[in-house]
């Protein structure tokens, strides 16, 4: 029997794992993590106030405490049954990393102690060769740091009955340039909070500093383990090459917040157990629209802090789902004819004031405010559109963006219609020849049509790839397996870069001899004629808004090697040195790597694709022809009319093109590979992979399989089928 048919069979034996929901959330919440609450209680004062300060003021822990902070947390962790530590890292391969050394050593005369010391805590050096380095490194050149970030505290990770201290950290080469997603985000958002505590003393001297939050929301599809497993393209790349579409897919919308099935509710009650106890502060799940598609999504926190828990979440979710005979798909689009899954990031700025910066406010004087970094957003994502649509470019994202749940290509921003009217009057009520005594427009009592303004925005324009949704922007383009560090090092900069060129035009008028509030609505009106052609209402989907876009002069980059050219533009070379985030060496290297990673990943999908075809789907589907030859012959020796096995002749027929056309397009695929990989420049290579592997062949190969899966008999075919992996639990 087929892995196919015992994975069927197999379901209705696939009893539900027990899982202990009794505790209360709060009882279990941060019980695996050092924070500062707990750092007080085992710390010395002097240790704790150094550690504190770190946190609080972003200032270096001295050297002279790091032994007494290491003693602390490893005190901490072996009383939990901690026996080995890891520095944990996000390279940029786009998974995390971490090599674990025990607390185990040896003194000089062979005594065994348990030790943890300041220099472990905060530096290690693991062999960096074997991460991707974009040529910043050569192979035998291994020497790599890690390097502890405070801003993102300690935690326990248990897997099976072990149990492993892990110390957040970035990761940087022996000459200093960075090798991960989190030392350039940690960098971006310190020149925001430079560059918005300056904007926001204009209104409150009191501001002295400034975070960017992020609320992420994870979608994933479930299916079961065994059904996984009889899937190879499943298995290699996290996505079905080939199935047609069920009878019945989303037509009805009868998922999209329908009760979650029993099997798919206890392993989210079982991830979100694991997850609270290590801070991540999950809020809500629900049925998303595809069957077996899921969601969940945390409480606001600091970016810095909500990039590891989403990369910590997307860990544990999988190692979860396999105690539950349960696979988690985080691919983009793991199935072709149904919606594919995104990562929407909810970003906003707060200060140290308790002010929501993109909040409206109660007063003239915080309406400003508002309005300020309200529209030096709109200009930072009309300004950099092309470096932030890079920011999201990945191979698997491309099969979601302007598909039908997914924002097209093209970054427009969408703020709904009432601060649409704002925005308007903004433009037409300031004049050059504004002064003192025509204050009108500075007196825009926003608060007051809060309800309306709210109302607006609970209709949300699901097209647009960036939507001010209330009291935040919602940047809906980002991939459900996407590291959310990449954009948000990339909104952060470009919004720390306006910001600071906003200060810059406001002092100038300022030194001129205007008020204050004058220059600055002056300023901010050219901000809104300057960026308004990036503001769209509409529907995304539309071919009317691809051809208003191209009117506009608004970038379309529909592809990913194409999308990365954008990072190498002189305007992003300055962008990104003169905010001290990438040197241009360290840019050209992540251009490098994610044109490598582009062409791995389209070129693994190719050989599955051949490899399926010649060894499962074409066997199977001449099997089949071989019945029907035979019945027809048979037939045709019984003295039968022609008439009488027409229709099996017209079957064998379409079974027969079917099979010569997926031989002849599957040997023509691997030709045109092996001309892409005898290419030496990268982006070349990389280009002609879509161009000339994927865009050439994959949906033509895939036509014709799905076709032979439609004829050839159900019993012989071995692959599940999407009805079976969709819909059976």
């Amino acid at each position: 029997m087929s892995l196919r048919f015992n994975a069927i069979n197999g379901l209705s034996s696939n009893s539900t794992v027990k899982v202990d929901g009794s505790a209360k959330i709060t009882g279990i919440f941060n019980s695996n993590v050092f924070t500062l609450q707990t750092a007080r209680e085992v710390l010395s004062e002097e240790a704790y106030k150094s550690l504190r300060s770190s946190l609080k003021a972003g200032h270096k822990i001295d050297r002279a405490v790091a032994n007494q902070i290491a003693n602390g947390i490893r005190a901490w962790a072996e009383a939990k049954g901690v026996t080995h530590f890891t520095h944990w890292f996000q390279p940029l391969t786009g998974t995390t990393a971490e090599k674990h050394d025990s607390f185990f050593t040896l003194k000089g005369d062979g005594t065994p102690i348990e030790q943890f010391e300041g220099d472990a805590l905060v530096q290690q050096e693991p062999d960096a060769s074997s991460f991707p380095s974009g040529g910043l490194r050569a192979t035998f050149e291994a020497r790599g740091y890690t390097a502890w970030d405070p801003s993102s505290p300690p935690f326990i990770m248990e897997i099976g009955q072990g149990k492993t201290l892990c110390i957040p950290t970035i990761f940087v080469s022996y000459t200093g340039d960075s090798l991960d997603y989190k030392a350039p985000l940690l960098k971006a958002l310190d020149a925001l909070n430079k560059a918005a505590v300056d904007v926001c003393n204009y209104f409150d001297k009191n501001v002295t500093r400034v975070t960017a939050t992020l609320g992420w929301e994870q979608e994933y599809f479930v299916i079961d383990e065994a059904m996984y497993n009889a899937r190879p393209d499943l298995v290699m790349t996290g996505r079905t090459v080939y199935g047609h579409s069920s009878a019945k897919n989303q037509q009805l919308e009868d998922h999209y917040f329908g009760s979650i099935p029993e099997r798919i509710y206890t392993y989210m009650r079982d991830f979100e157990t694991e997850a609270y106890k290590l801070g991540i502060p999950l809020r809500t799940r629900h049925n998303e629209v595809a069957p077996a598609q899921f969601e969940c999504a945390p409480i606001f926190e600091e970016v810095s802090v909500a990039v590891d828990h989403n990369s910590l979440l997307m860990d544990v979710m999988d190692r979860v789902a396999r105690r539950h005979n349960l696979r988690v798909l985080l691919h983009e689009k793991p199935f072709a004819g149904i919606n594919g899954s995104g990562k929407h990031n909810n970003w906003s700025m707060a200060t140290d004031t308790g002010v929501n910066l993109l909040a409206p406010g109660k007063t003239p004087k915080t309406n400003l405010m508002f309005l300020t970094f309200f529209v030096n957003t709109i200009k930072a994502v009309h300004d950099y559109a092309d470096v932030l649509r890079a920011s999201i470019a990945s191979a698997p994202n491309d099969h979601r963006l302007g598909a039908n749940e997914a924002p097209p290509a093209i970054i427009s921003v969408f703020i709904g219609q009432y601060l649409s009217k704002v925005l308007q009057d903004v433009k037409e009520r300031v004049s050059d020849k504004m002064d003192e005594t025509d204050e009108s427009m500075l007196k825009i009592d926003i608060h007051k049509s809060i309800p309306e303004l709210l109302m607006d925005n609970t209709d949300r324009n699901r097209t647009s790839p960036f939507a001010f949704t209330g009291n935040k922007f919602e940047f809906r383009a980002v991939g459900s397996t996407a590291n959310c560090a990449n954009p948000m090092t990339v909104l952060n900069t470009i919004m720390a870069d306006t910001l600071k060129q906003f200060k810059k035009e406001v002092d100038a008028l300022i030194e001129k001899g205007e008020k204050k509030e004058i220059a600055i609505m002056h300023v901010i009106r050219q901000y809104i004629v300057a960026s308004e052609k990036v503001l769209f209402e509409g529907d995304g989907y539309s071919e009317a808004w691809a051809k208003e876009a191209e009117k506009r002069g608004l970038p379309n980059v529909k592809t990913t090697p194409l999308a990365l050219d954008a990072m190498l533009t002189d305007k992003a070379k300055k962008l990104f040195e003169s905010n001290h985030i990438y040197s241009h060496n360290e840019l050209e290297a992540r251009h490098e790597i994610e044109l490598e990673k582009y062409i791995k990943k389209v070129q693994i999908e190719s050989r599955i694709m051949g490899e399926l075809a010649t060894s499962h789907i074409l066997p199977t589907a001449i099997r089949y022809q071989n019945l029907l030859i035979n019945n027809i012959r048979g037939l045709k020796e019984s003295g039968i009319p022609e008439s009488g096995f027409a229709n099996q002749k017209q079957i064998l027929e379409k079974i027969s093109e079917h099979i010569n056309k997926t031989a002849d397009l599957v040997e023509k695929m691997i030709e045109a590979r092996k001309v892409c990989n005898n290419m030496d420049n990268t982006r070349t290579k990389a280009i002609a992979y879509q161009s000339q592997v994927k865009d050439a062949f994959f949906d033509q190969i895939r036509y014709h399989v799905d076709k032979l899966e439609l004829l050839v008999d159900d019993r012989e075919w071995y692959l599940p089928k999407y009805r079976e992996m969709l819909f059976l639990r």
